[in-house]
């Protein structure tokens, strides 16, 4: 699976433009992530010198990126991105799947995430596993009906 990651608030706290701390896990997630055989692609508004110290955040700590910011198997580091080199050219990526910290809902933890990838199915089905052995209270009456 192809799968795009944003950097800021996603792999490391909001402190843009420094780094942030990483979240609990995220490198590490990433790495086994990668290990599985998942092509990762680096998705963030980061660009020039901002963009390299988070590549080389991610590379110090052992995260290898397939891709930055779209360059592709298919693109060659001269013309993608230059609309006249290239006129196929779009900063639509080819992925599966997205994870960023901008997602409905928020970031799930990073175990969610890579039970999520790994095992190929949905948050809302995660959260249903997780919560399958809860009891919901029954719903007492309202008091004007006693």
């Amino acid at each position: 699976m192809t799968i795009a990651v944003d950097f800021d608030g996603t792999i490391v706290e909001h402190r843009y433009p420094s780094i942030g701390r990483e979240l609990p896990f995220a490198t590490a997630t990433l790495k086994k992530l990668i290990d599985d055989g998942h092509k990762l692609i680096l998705w963030s508004v980061r660009e020039g010198e901002l963009l390299q110290e988070a590549v080389d955040w991610c590379r110090e700590r052992g995260v290898r990126f397939h891709a930055v910011n779209g360059f592709f198997d298919e693109d060659s580091e001269e013309d993608a991105g230059d609309h006249d080199k290239n006129p196929h050219y779009s900063r639509k990526l080819k992925v599966e799947c997205f994870i960023d910290d901008r997602n409905v809902g928020g970031l799930p933890d990073w175990g969610s995430i890579y039970q999520i990838i790994s095992r190929h199915i949905t948050y809302e089905e995660l959260l249903a596993e997780q919560n399958q052995d809860y009891e919901e209270e029954p719903k007492k009456k309202p008091w004007w009906k006693f």
